[in-house]
């Protein structure tokens, strides 16, 4: 059994740190396996357009340094801490409506894929490669801020295309989805270090058996649990950090809401 982080953005699209520092930070807490899925927007859109003009995507121009970046810090990763790090994206279709807003998590990539296609066409492309999909923070937070509520509204549709639904994304945890009878992941959805107390994976696979493939068909087959995070270990902040989070008591809380394997 292996703890595990599904969704952790890069300052390759609008995280903080960059792809070696998040290694570092989760392989000095023993993580299992991770995973970096930065934003992949659609070209043709507004807000896509945005996002690459503030340089918080993904592009075809960017993408084969990403994949090189991941590669080698794999490698370091396995050999420095003992942890599976997988390529990941989120392929993220904005609208100014939550009802037309989607954001797809594909983990094990090893191509580009275009964000302005339809979602059954993306997931077409993402499964094609292998890869893991999961329907990221699909129901409201609860909050006021951006909601992505298209997949949810289409599940019975898409549910034949999902590997997973995000049962839990930082530190929210969506009865709604842990009642569907979807099958589940839980991740971070982290941008910055301060924000990782919250909702994780453990992954039901051996220590000997942490290679990507295993891991992927683990969250397949729903061998997984989730556990509420709470970090320990102390961080460098910045001397200004206007996104403070608390620090916790250092132990994992199982929960309902887990399907064991």
């Amino acid at each position: 059994m292996i703890l595990t982080d599904f969704h952790i953005h890069s300052n390759f699209s609008d995280g903080r740190h960059s792809i070696p520092e998040i290694v570092d930070f989760y392989g000095s807490r023993g993580f299992g396996a991770i995973a970096i899925t930065d934003h992949l927007c659609e070209e043709s859109t507004f807000l896509g357009k945005a996002a690459a003009y503030l340089e918080r995507t993904l592009t075809p121009a960017t993408f084969p340094l990403y994949l090189e970046i991941l590669r080698s810090e794999a490698e370091r990763a396995r050999k420095q801490y003992g942890m599976t790090v997988i390529a990941g994206v989120e392929i993220t279709k904005n609208s100014l409506s939550n009802h037309r807003s989607a954001h797809i998590v594909g983990l094990g990539v090893s191509e580009f894929t275009r964000a302005d296609d339809s979602i059954e066409d993306i997931l077409k492309h993402l499964k094609n490669q292998g890869a893991v999909t999961i329907a990221a923070h699909p129901v409201s937070t609860g909050k006021l801020e951006k909601q992505t509520l298209h997949l949810w509204d289409r599940k019975e549709e898409l549910a034949p295309l999902f590997d997973a639904w995000e049962v839990g994304s930082g530190r929210h945890f969506f009865e709604e989805v842990a009642r569907s009878g979807l099958p589940l992941v839980a991740s971070t959805d982290l941008h910055r270090f301060s924000q990782m107390n919250g909702w994780k994976t453990f992954v039901h696979v051996k220590k000997s058996e942490r290679k990507a493939e295993a891991i992927l068909d683990a969250i397949r087959s729903q061998k997984v649990s989730f556990h509420d995070y709470h970090d320990a270990i102390p961080f460098p902040r910045p001397a200004l950090d206007l996104f403070p989070g608390a620090h916790g008591t250092g132990h994992l809380d199982a929960v309902s809401a887990a399907s064991s394997a």
